[in-house]
This record gives structure tokens, sequence and C-alpha cells, in this order.
């Protein structure tokens, strides 16, 4: 027996006494006690944060750790008993204990009283008092690895809320999507192990793929240790975090064995448990596989059970909780799972089903589990007291001899009212749902539950759909809700739509989409507001776009945070998509716009009536819909990186090529300041994915047309901000895409402009020099306009081709070096000659081009902005470097002071120039590439230069400091220091290093020689160095090692491997440079300089004179919007084949196939599996087929025997028996299928086991004893008469004979009228008898009077309408409209009637809702309408002595303009603020009362309407 902790003051610095600590992990931050009420927002739901909350699994701060410490013991208490008691029963070591269980030195040390107490009863009201807990932490398993979990110790008697917040805030666990509880046998029990491992991995799975708590009873024993070891092998059978499934253990603290080492009054951190089922005894031991418990402690010790009320109260109030997440606001559903159990499992599955809560039962587990499965298909009729007792005897032989009588009969009633809710019972048999569909079952089960509630409208449906994105279990969405069932408008399927998009579920916004959601109508202004307000925290462009918003703050000087609009987004994507495009979403021009509520945000699920649509509905003429709401959902998801779901919205848009290269750009850009790197290549690789989707749309549209597909490369996209597909590509650097021969053949075409790509360059040449020439066939053009000879505008066409003009300009860049070069070396003159002012013209020409090219701006980018991206091209800078040299140099040259200054300058400008013929050498492909790499290894080189200056500096200075002393001159210590080791490296070893080849005559003594070095230390004497000659050899040969092998030969490794890495995509890097010059010379003017200054001096008259817009030269092409639209429709079309084509390549991949045919394989071993199971199933039909075709006949055989023994033909031997009758009244028939009886044959409410309104019980009167002529001896009901102090009149609360017989029966008495519809009752003992039978209960109840109390229900009605009048019909049937109300402390809707007060012909409650002066005309309504009711309701507050009968009268509107419906709508009012009245759709699922439900099903009959 474990000791018991006391509840001793422990200080702060007794601590490590009482509670050594193992670890130093506190707890979590805790929170407010007010927090935990409010619903988290959506942030707060996400996965990053959900992720970053598990990542510690207990406390990790000393802060949270003391806070916790600080908050348990204030919130939550644990039982002791105060008084020792002694008890008849003893100890299991047979020592006297205390009625409460525990030793009495487990007592406190007051609780122990002198002998005169000891024979006083114990009464736990007043014997256990409730103080802090001592036993809280975390958990951990002694001998099973790092099994960590968290405990704590309450009383029964801790508000849920309590507990809840416990969870939630200091356990860190994130609300569930789904409440599994799971109950069953509490000792061990075989299953088969099939069953056993489908339970397991669909118990798992649904948790799992749900985000579900799975709560259990926590102890090592029964259904929890099967539990407990699914969970194990799931999270053994996961390499990583998916593994966590919350699993709640709640237990007796009383019964759990080794307890006394989770006692530590400052927590423990961890507590160390040790699992010992051999010494256990009546005990058990927790469950080592369940992640937290709450040990329920009641004061007492062994007493099984206690848990049980704190289960039910905490699993109710999280299924009350609404859990929001991705945008949706959901009730969190619970459902019950059993296996096996025994009596205490029968009263949780009864509760559940009182409570409305689903229960899936596992058949073939035994006991309880297998009595229900193998009679839920049975009629309630048939499921009688013999069969249960035949059902036991077989399923509970061990112990069957424990059931009385009268538990029989309860076992049957509870049995029956049971099976009687089959909408919450759902039955999981092997061979129904196949292996591993478990999961299937559990949600099935609670689909089939939320279908048949009750429900207004269509929030029934709305719910389910709810559910099922939460889950994330888009086969349940589609097998269950996407039915025939429901028709679904694409409008009620938008919030949810944005829930999915919110929440990443691709899947279900696939599904979506399938079923007609058009992204026309669901993407508006406000919605892509909503979206970006819900980005992800852990996002990058989620903190990009809070820059912009602080960096708006600051700009105007307010205080709060401006809200974000469409427009900072639009500022983000920009600096993304590059300033080539121009704003996606433009700046309103006012300030505020109106505001649209999207109806996304924070639903709650019991909304009632069409308040849900009315969030849904939207004014038409107050929506703004955006340009291109595909591209919109495109851009919202790459910025977040999810794959899936781009892909599936990728699919949807128009202009597929361009989104795929802006996805590449947006993508690569924010890879660029991604500080994780797995999110990197993540971003680089979907980057990557996205050019390839291009390439293989671009490839289809060139193979069918190239003219076409061309047209896609330069078309001006309004979409996308006025770019091009081409220009897109080249911001984003998808070398593969430019590389693409299709966009080298546009290149190519662009580079000859009007000329044929065929014509030799020889002939381009020649023409060029000799211009006549063109009048001849030696150039052909392409246009058959230019074909004739005589045309002029041959000339035009020839000389405005980009290659000419690039030719052209090559010529004049030779003649430019040339004259240069010789002015230099020849002809440079104190006075410039005419040669010199040449020069000086032509670069003056060049000037002006490049600041031609600086200013041309057709995109309207600004003068700052394209001076930038002018800086950034590295031959821009080269020109401008050359430039600004040679104006240095020329500066120079015209002071005679400093011309030879001046000339030297020069001559370096001369060299930057000629590094600028590099750039003219990049069209050629042989050139191209090689320029390519000599730029690669350049910056090898420039990083090489590093490791090389560390040895020689190292080297120069160690050198200078052994061999010279106090050398002064600044040059020759860098010459001594830097050159001198520099030169060494390739051979110039200096000659005084070794002491050999010293001449003194080469250097300074004293180092006054300017143009010598000082000489080395040296003797005084005879002149000779005295420096260590072996450490200066030494150092030598290691500087030589390190320098001319080592670096070296890295240099040479490093530019071998660039030469290798750049080699492999040399053609692709030298395309997609080829551009650059393309498009330089397509812009540039046809003369080359100095003549350039002509198309100078023409561009300012144009632009400056004549006011004349530029003359755009860009690869852009804007098409008529009828062209356009064919286009891009030709576009998607392709884009089509190309996604089929797509699935096709990735069906006949090697690997693709392999896997699909182990899919096969294992369906098929499952359906043989199955097979067999069915098999057996036949063979088990036809053996009970064959023992019915002889039990019939055994039958017929008794009644022939009996017919001739009537007739005179018996015999005087004994007849043989034939047969047993017993076993025709007890056979179970299959009736699977068959449909319940519409109307039960007995009352059903009126035998609830629970009489409402109070804590009394009915007696358990199964269908078979209801009447009173059956005989049942056992039937002992309670009684029970309420007193209402509010009456004026009612009958005696006593059940005394003399009060009774004052009382007259089927007659008026007084004004209470007593007599029946049904005739005369029998009235015995003084006390009436319910005509429809027994009740359970004695007295008369909840009701005023003994006998019949009569009611009045008036069901007003009138036909459903649209607007324009019309009758709404629904299977050919019109539609009714009925009159509800729900009535103050009422949870239900109900018709406007009630009770009749003795004397009054108008119940109250129906006063309450009319007017007084309209009580009259209604009361004529009353009497011009049918009467479709008169007699006996089935009520729950009918007794075996009082019961309601009531009279419901229909009173229907046929017309719209009725008088009389307009008046009786102005005269509805509610004395009650809370009293609630409207007109409600009349159908089956209608929330009312049953008994009123069927009142409205008879009324509907009677109008030939829908219900």
């Amino acid at each position: 027996m474990s000791a018991r902790g006391r509840c001793a003051k422990v200080l702060p610095s007794e601590l490590n006494k009482v509670c050594p600590e193992r670890g130093d992990e506190p707890a979590t931050q805790p929170r407010k006690m007010s927090d935990f009420e409010v619903v988290p927002n959506l942030q707060q739901s996400s996965s990053s944060v959900s992720k970053s909350r598990r990542k510690a699994h207990f406390p990790t701060g000393s802060n949270e750790k003391e806070n916790l410490i600080s908050w348990i013991p204030e919130n939550i208490r644990k039982k002791e008993c105060t008084y020792f008691v002694e008890s008849s029963q003893t100890s299991d070591s047979g020592r006297i204990v205390c009625e409460c269980g525990y030793l009495r030195e487990q007592h406190l040390d007051d609780a122990a009283k002198p002998p005169i107490f000891l024979g006083k009863e114990w009464d736990p009201r007043r014997h256990i008092q409730e103080m802090p807990t001592d036993a809280f932490g975390d958990i951990r398993f002694t001998g099973l690895g790092q099994k960590t979990g968290k405990y704590v110790r309450v009383s029964s008697d801790t508000p849920p809320r309590v507990i809840y917040h416990l969870m939630t805030q200091h356990w860190g666990l994130d609300a569930p999507n789904l409440l599994i509880s799971v109950t069953g046998g509490a000792k061990n029990f075989i299953m088969k192990p099939r069953l056993k491992n489908i339970f397991r991995q669909g118990l798992v799975k649904v948790a799992q793929t749900t985000g579900a708590w799975i709560i259990t009873g926590g102890s090592h024993t029964g259904v929890m240790k099967q539990v407990g070891e699914a969970v194990r092998d799931f999270i053994l059978s996961c390499s990583h975090k998916e593994g966590d499934i919350v699993t709640i253990g709640i237990a007796t603290w009383g019964t759990v064995y080794n307890r006394d080492s989770l006692v530590c009054p400052m927590g423990g951190f961890p507590a160390e448990y040790v699992l010992d089922e051999e010494n256990q005894g009546s005990l058990s031991c927790l469950d080592s596989n369940h992640s937290h418990f709450i040990l329920v402690d009641d004061g007492t010790h062994g007493r099984y059970g206690v848990e049980i009320p704190l289960r039910t109260r905490l699993e109710k109030f999280i299924s009350e909780q609404t859990k929001v997440k991705g945008g949706v606001a959901i009730k969190i559903p619970i459902v019950c799972v059993v296996l096996e159990g025994g009596p205490g499992t029968l009263d949780t599955i009864y509760n559940a089903i009182t409570n409305g809560t689903p229960c899936v039962i596992v058949e073939g587990s035994g006991r309880v589990a297998d009595v229900i499965a193998q009679v839920a298909n049975l009629p309630v009729a048939k499921i009688t007291i013999a069969l249960i007792q035949k059902k036991l005897s077989i399923l509970f032989h061990d112990t069957y001899e424990l059931f009385t009588e009268s538990k029989l009969v309860e076992w049957t009633k509870k049995i029956q009212d049971i099976v009687r809710s089959r909408q919450l019972l759902t039955i999981f048999r092997e061979g129904k749902y196949g292996q591993q569909d478990v999961d299937v079952a559990i949600l099935q089960a609670l689909f089939k539950a939320s279908r048949n509630q009750d429900h207004f409208g269509r929030e029934n449906w709305d719910h389910q759909l709810k559910l099922a994105v939460a889950w994330n279990r888009v086969d349940i969405a589609r097998s269950e809700i996407f039915t025939d069932d429901h028709d679904w408008k694409p409008s009620d399927l938008h919030p949810v739509m944005a829930a999915a998009l919110i929440s990443n579920k691709p899947e279900f916004v696939k599904l979506f989409l399938e079923q007609g959601v058009r992204l026309k109508e669901f993407v508006t202004w406000d919605t892509l507001v909503y979206l970006y307000d819900n980005l992800a925290p852990s996002c990058l462009f989620h903190s990009k776009l809070q820059k912009v918003l602080l960096e708006e703050r600051e700009h105007t000087a307010g205080s709060k945070m401006p809200r974000l609009q469409m427009h900072h987004v639009s500022q983000v994507l920009r600096e993304l998509l590059g300033c080539s495009t121009q704003p996606l979403y433009p700046k309103p021009k006012h300030t505020e716009r109106p505001r649209l509520s999207i109806p996304v945000p924070h639903i709650k699920l019991n909304v009632q009536g069409s308040s849900l649509r009315s969030l849904c509905k939207r004014s038409a003429g107050r929506v703004t819909f955006t340009m291109d709401p595909v591209r919109d959902l495109l851009i919202w998801a790459v910025v977040q990186n999810r794959k899936e779901l781009a892909e599936i919205i990728w699919a949807q848009s128009q202009d597929c090529m361009a989104a795929a290269l802006a996805c590449s750009k947006i993508l690569k850009e924010l890879a660029k300041e991604e500080e994780d790197t797995d999110t990197t290549d993540d971003m680089l690789a979907l980057a990557e994915e996205y050019e390839h989707k291009a390439i293989g749309v671009f490839t289809d549209c060139y193979r069918k047309d190239e003219e076409r597909a061309q047209k896609l490369l330069t078309r001006v996209s309004e979409a996308w901000g006025k770019t091009t597909c081409l220009q897109l590509a080249l911001e984003a650097k998808n070398m593969n895409f430019v590389s693409h021969g299709g966009v080298q053949a546009f290149l190519t075409k662009v580079w000859w402009g009007k000329l044929c790509v065929d014509n030799g360059l020889w002939r381009v040449i020649t023409c060029m020099l000799f211009f006549p020439l063109l009048y001849t066939n030696l150039i052909t053009f392409r246009e058959k306009r230019l074909q004739p000879m005589g045309c002029l505008t041959r000339l035009r066409a020839f000389f405005t081709a980009p290659i000419v003009i690039f030719l052209m300009n090559i010529l004049s860049y030779f003649t430019f070096l040339l004259l240069f070069a010789y002015v230099l070396m020849v002809d440079f003159q104190p006075m410039p000659t005419w040669r010199e002012y040449l020069i000086y013209f032509w670069l003056f020409s060049l000037v002006c081009e490049e600041t031609r090219q600086l200013l041309y701006d057709p995109d309207g980018l600004g003068v700052v902005k394209m001076a930038s991206l002018y800086i950034k091209d590295f031959w821009n800078k080269l020109d401008i470097c050359a430039i600004l040299v040679f104006i240095a140099g020329l500066t120079c040259r015209l002071i005679p002071s400093t011309l030879y200054p001046g000339r030297i300058i020069l001559s370096l400008a001369f060299i930057i120039f000629c590094l600028r013929l590099m750039h003219i050498f990049t069209v050629s492909k042989t050139l191209g590439p090689k320029i390519i790499i000599v730029k690669r290894m350049m910056k090898d080189v420039f990083f090489f230069l590093f490791l090389l200056a560390v040895w020689v500096v190292s080297f120069g200075v160690a050198k200078q400091a052994i061999l010279i002393h106090n050398e002064e001159r600044v040059e020759w210590l860098f010459r001594g220091v830097v050159y001198h080791s520099y030169l060494t490296i390739f051979g110039q070893i200096p000659s005084y290093i070794d002491g050999v080849n010293f001449n003194i005559d080469q250097c300074s003594p004293n180092g006054t020689d300017p143009y010598k070095p000082k000489c080395p230390e040296t003797n005084a004497d005879n002149k000779k160095p005295i420096f260590p000659e072996w450490l200066t050899v030494i150092l030598l040969c290691l500087y030589l090692l390190f320098t001319n092998i080592l670096l070296l030969n890295l240099l040479i490794a490093m530019f071998n491997y660039t030469f290798q890495q750049v080699q492999e995509h040399t053609d692709q890097i030298w395309k997609f440079q080829r551009h650059d010059l393309i498009e330089e010379y397509h812009g540039r003017p046809p003369a080359p300089p100095p003549l350039i200054l002509l198309n100078h001096l023409q561009l300012l008259v144009r632009r400056g004179l004549l006011r004349r817009p530029a003359t755009h030269h860009k690869l852009k092409e804007k098409l008529e919007k009828n062209e356009e639209a064919a286009l891009l429709s030709w576009e998607m079309y392709l884009k089509e084949n190309y996604l089929q084509h797509q699935q096709c390549q990735e069906k006949q991949n090697t690997e693709q196939m392999i896997r699909d045919i182990a899919q096969r394989v294992d369906v098929l071993a499952e359906l043989l599996d199955l097979d067999r199971v069915k098999r057996t199933g036949v063979v088990e039909q036809r053996l009970g087929s064959l023992e019915d075709q002889v039990q019939q006949s055994a039958q017929a055989l008794r009644w022939m025997m009996q017919a001739l023994r009537g007739n005179g033909f018996s015999s005087g031997e004994d007849v043989p028996p034939v047969g047993s009758s017993k076993a025709l009244d007890t056979k179970e028939i299959d009736l699977a299928g068959r449909p319940e009886e519409s109307q039960p044959p007995y009352h059903v409410l009126a035998r609830n086991l629970l009489y409402p309104g109070s804590h009394t019980l009915r007696f358990p009167v199964p269908d078979e004893k209801v009447p009173w002529e059956v005989d049942f001896p056992l039937y002992d009901p309670p009684a029970y008469s309420a007193d209402h102090k509010d009456m004026a009149v009612q009958d005696p609360f006593s059940l005394s004979l003399e009060s009774l017989l004052k009382i007259n029966y089927n007659t008026m008495d007084g004004l209470i009228d007593r007599q029946s519809f049904h005739g005369l009752y029998a009235v015995q003992d003084g006390l009436p008898l319910n005509p429809m039978g027994r009740t359970g209960l004695r007295g008369r109840g909840k009701l005023h009077c003994f006998g019949p109390n009569h009611a009045l229900h008036p069901v007003v009605t009138r036909w459903r309408r649209n607007l324009d009048g019309s009758i709404i019909r629904k299977s050919l049937k019109k539609m009714l409209e009925v009159l509800v109300a729900q009535y103050p402390l009422s949870d239900v809707w109900a018709l406007p009637g009630g009770s009749l007060e003795p004397g009054e012909t108008l119940p109250l409650k129906l006063k309450w809702i009319l007017r007084r002066e309209f009580w009259p005309q209604f009361q004529n309504l009353l009497k011009q309408g049918t009467e479709v009711h008169k007699g006996y309701l089935d009520d729950p507050r009918n007794t075996d002595n009082a019961w309601v009968e009531t009279v419901a009268i229909s009173v229907h509107f046929d017309t719209q303009n009725d008088v009389e419906m307009k008046r009786l709508n102005s005269f509805l009012q509610g004395c009650d603020p809370e009293l609630c009245i409207r007109w409600q759709v009349l159908d089956k699922r209608i929330p009312l009362h049953a008994n009123h439900k069927e009142l409205l099903h008879k009324v509907s009959t009677l109008l030939g309407a829908y219900y």
C-alpha cells in the first residue's frame, strides 16, 4: 500500500530536501485565469505557434516554473480525511484502517480523535476537507527510456474550467479539434489480433489527422492499456514530431499504485514513477504511454470510479468550447469509443447517448460491446428481457450469476434506449469497414449524429463541413458531405474556402473548386485584405509588410499602426518583382473606402437560423472585385511558400506562363532574405519548378505555332504590372527559360531586324561597306514589301537592323581606339592637333549616348531609379570609369605644367577603353562564354589575394626585420615587405638573403642613397653580413613551399573548378547575357559615333521642341483585347495539355509504378482477408438459416401431433420432444436495414430514467412491461411530486390517502377538468393510472394535477414563398413555415402553446406572445382552425398518476395577403426580452420538442406539404 503524502508547509529553501530536483525544466509561462475563456485568435492557432508551444515538453525557465508552482496550489486542491473513524474492514496487510481506506499514520496529525469518537458515523461531506494539492509536475517512468508526461492531483470537486485552463495554458496543449473518450473494460481482456491491429491503427490515425485528444482511464490495464500501446506503436513508427498524440489519462488517485513517488508539495520536475504490475495488488499502475494524467482525489483509498463524474463534467465542458482554426470557429465535437466493458461501461454509454454524444461500439471486443452490437440492428420491440438474458449468459458466462432479475430489467431498459437512438450509435464491424477504417467509422459516427441532429436551415451541413475542414479529412467530406442529399451553392462554400486557404489545406481548396466555387466571385478586395491580415507570423512576407506599415506610421507621425491595405502589399511585391512592373494594386485616391464584412472570421456554429448565411450576403453594388483573382490567390500562396496550394491555383490561371515566371522571381527574391536555410532551399526548389512549368507550357506553344508563341514572350500583361514574360524571366535570371530554343530564335529574329536570319555575316559586312549592293540579290529580307529592288525602304531597313548597328559601332569603336593610340604614341603635341580634337569630339558623342541611355525611361520609373539601374550594369560602370579618367587626363593635358601626367592618365583611359571591347565580343558564341569564365575567375583571384597577402606580408615583415635595421624610407619599406616578397614567388630571389652573393656596393650602408636599398646587418670590421643565414633560408624555403606550391596550385584548382562549373552552363549563361546586347542595339540609334550626334539632335528636336512622345524600342507589344483574349485562351488550352502530359509521365515513372503496384497488392490482400471474413459470415448465415428451418419443421410437427392427439390418435407411449418453443421466442432475428417503426407502441419520453428538473431516477420499465395488464412483480417506482409555489391551484404534495380521497376523478373537479379524452381511466388507492401504461415514477411529478393535465398547442403555418410571391416547393411538395417560440430558461424551440390553467381558454405561454387586445381574435382563429390531435401527449413530465393531454389546432394562412396573418404579425410581442419568436421552415429536422414534431408531421400531412 502506498504511503500518504502529508499536507505540510514546505519552505522554498527546503525544496531540495522534500523533492530533490532532477532537472531544471520549469513549466511554460502561465497566463491569467481570465485568459482561458477567450477564444484564441487565428494567429495563435497557426501551425508555427503550436509547434513552438510544444517544443518544451516540460518547463524551460525558472520564472515559468516558479509561476506554475505558485499557481497550482492556489487554484487546484486535493482532499484529505480529517477524522479517523475505524472501519470494520482491514487493509490488505490486516491492519486497521479508517472508513476512508487509509491507515491511521496516513492521516494528518490531528485526525486521530479520542475513543469517544471512534464509534461516530463517518460522513465524507464533513470528515473530508480540501487543501492545496501536493502532487503535480512532470512524471518520468523509470526504466522506460525518456517517457515523460504531465500529472496533477485534483479534487473531485474541481471546476472543469480550471483543469482546462491548466491543460491549455500551463501544459501548452492546443485546443483539440475532436475529443475521443475511450471507455470499456478496466481489466485486461483478449482481442483478436486482427481486430486489435485495426482498432489501434484506426484510433491513432483519427487522432493524428484531426488533432484530437484521447481521454481514457489512464491505468495500465484493459482498454487504457490498448490505447497506450496503440500510441506507443505509432510514435515508434514515426521519425519526427508528427508522432505527438495527446493522450490524457483521468484516474482515481486513491487507486494508483506507487503514488507516494508523485507527492511533492513544490512540484516534481520530474517525479520518478516505477511501473510495478507484479506487486500492485488491487490497485493499478499508470500507463507509461499516456502523455498527461489527471488524478482525481475524493479523500478515499482503493475505491474505483471516483473519477467518472469529474471526467464527465470535463468532457462536457471541453465539448462546449469553441475552437478557432483557419478562420472558422467550431464547437469541439466529442465521440465515445467502446471496447468490451462491464456494468459501468453500460452506464457510460447510456449517459453519453442521453447527452447526445455519438458512440462507436467495437463489435468482437467482448461483453457489453458485443451485447449492444448484436441487438443494435433489431427493432426495439424485439429487444426483450429474455433476449438480453440470453446474451448475458453467453457473453458474461463467468459473472452471469451476479445478475439479479432487477439488474436484467435495468439492462434491458438501458439497451432499449441506447438502440432507440440509432443516429448516435455506430457499430464497427470488421467485415463492414475493412482494415484500418476505425478512423472512418469514428468520423462517420460524428457526421451521422450531426446529420440527424435537429437544426434550422442548412446550419447543420455547415457544421459538418467545418468539422471536416478542421480535421483536414477531405475523404470524409467527399463521401459524407458532398452527396446528393444536399445541394451546395458556391457562395455557401466561401467561408470554408477562406478557412482552407488560411490553414493550408490544398485538398479542400481543390474540392471546393470542383464543387463550383468561382474565384471571380470569391476573391474580392476585402477577401484579399483578410487573407493578408492572416499571414503566418513566421512568414518573411509578413515581416516585410509590417516593416512597410511601420515606415508609413513614422512617415505620417501617427501613434497607431496603419491598417493593412492592398497598396502596402503592392509596395512589397514591386520590390520582389522588380521595377519593370507597375504596381499590381494601386493606392486608392481617397483615404477610406467602404469596408465590407468578409463572412470568414470566427463564425460560431451554434448561430440560429439564417444568421450564418447573412454573413455571406454581400451587396453587389459595393463589392470590389479584383482584376485577376487567380493571380491574387497565387501570389498569396507563393509568398508563404505553400507549394501544393500554389500548384492548384496556378492550374486555374489563364496567363499561366507569366504567372509561373513571376512566381519564380518572387521566390528567388524571398530566398535571398530568408534566414532559415531549409526554407531557402524549399523556395529555390519551388522557383526552379515554376521555371520548368513556364518552359513546359512555352515548349508546347512553340511546337504548335512559333509566331503566336513568340507573341506570348513580348505581350504586355496587364495582370502582372504591364510587363512581359521575357522581362520577368530576365528579372528572375531564369537562364533555362531564356536559353530555350524558341526564345533564342525570337532573339535572333530581333537581332537580324527585317533581314532574313540566313543571310551570311560576310554579306552583311560587304553591303555595309558598299551599300549599293543592297539593291542586288546579295541580301534578302523577311517582309515581302522589301523584296522589290528599287524599294527605298530597303536602305532604311538594312541600316536599322540591330546586327548592322552593332557592326557599324564595332567599326567605329576600333577606329576610335586606333586614332586614340596613334595620338598617344605618335601625335601628342603641346597643342592639340585636329586628330586629337576629333578624339575629343568622338568622346563627346559617346558621352551623349551614355546620357541618352541613362535618361531613357520607357516605363516611367523616374531618373533616380533609372540611374540606379544604369549603375548596376558592369559595362556601364566601365564606361563611366573610362570617361571620367579620360576627362581627368584631358584636364591635365590642357594645363601646360601637367602635360606629361595628363598623357599618363590618358594612357590609363586607353586601357579601360580597350577592356570595353570584351562587351562587344559577348555576341560571339565562341568568345562570349570565355569572357564569362574570365569574369568568374576574376572573383576567384580576388579571394585568392586575401590568402596570398597573409603569406606575403608575414614573410616580408619577418625578412625585413631580420635583415635590415631601422629602415625609415616608406617606399623602400614597401619594396622590401611587399614588392620583393611578391617577386620572390616568381623566382626573383634577393641575392643578399643567404649572404653568399652579398655585395656591399649594391646597397646603401646608412640608407642615404635614394636609389639603393639599405644594407643588411654587417660586421663593423670586414663588412660581412651577421644575420642568421640558416633562419632566412628556412623561412625562404617555407615561404616558397606554401606560396609557389600550395597557394598557386590552389589557385589553379579554383580556376579549374570554376571553368568546369561554368563550362557546363556556359551556353545557357551566354544565351542569357546575349539578350542584354540585343536589346541595347535594338533600341540604339542607327548611326555610329560620332555621327550618332545627328540622331541625338533629332531626338532633342522631337522631344524638346515638337513635344512628341518618345518611341519605345523595348521588346513589348500591346495587343488588342480580342487578339489578347484569343491568345490567352490558346495558351490555357496548351497548359491543360501540358498538365495532362505531366500526369501521364508521373504514372509512367518507374518509382510511381512500383508504388501503384504495391498499393494494389495491399488492396488485393485486404480484399482477400475481407473475403475470408465474408465467407465465414456466409457459413454462419447458412447455419442460422438451417437452424431456422429445423425449428420451423419442429413447430409444424408439434402442431401436427397436437392435431392428431386432439382427434383421438394419441398413443400411450411417450411422445418424443420436437424442438423447444422457447427457442422460437428468444431467437434473434437479423433485421439489418429494416426501418424502425415510425410510431413506437408505448410512450418513450415518459420513461426517461432521469426525471426532468430533478435528481429523481425512474424505475426502469422495458417496453414489454409498460402495459398495466402485463404482470410486473418487481415494479416498485419511487414517488415524486414537486411543490409549485407559483401555482394557485395544485393537487396535494403528499400522497396520503386522506388527502387523495378529496379528489374527484373522471369529472369536473371544480375548475379543474379531470376528464380524459381517452374515456374513463382506472383509479387505484386514490391515484389515477396513466392510460398508456407504466412510467417508472409515482406521484404527479412537476405537473400540477393528478390525472390528465390539459394543454393547447396552436400550429400556426403559412406557405414559404420566394421574393416574387411564388410558393417554394421541395420534392414536388409545397413548403410550410411555422410560428415557433423560444421561452426564457429554455434551450429548445417550441410551438406557441402550453398547459391550460383552470378556467382559462388560452395557455399562459401563448398570452406572453400575443398582446391582450388580440386574444379574442386569436380565439376566433382557433375556432376556424382544424383539429389535428386530441389526446395523450408523450411528455417527459408524465408519471404513473399524472399525464399531459393536449389539443393541437392547425391555423393555416393560405395567402400572403391574408389580413389576419398581417394582424397576427403586428400583434406578436415578447413580454420578456429573452422571449424569441420567428417563422421557421417546417421539415423533420426542425429543432423542437419531440412531441411537438409529431404534431407538425400531422399538420404537414393534412395540408399535403413537405416534411
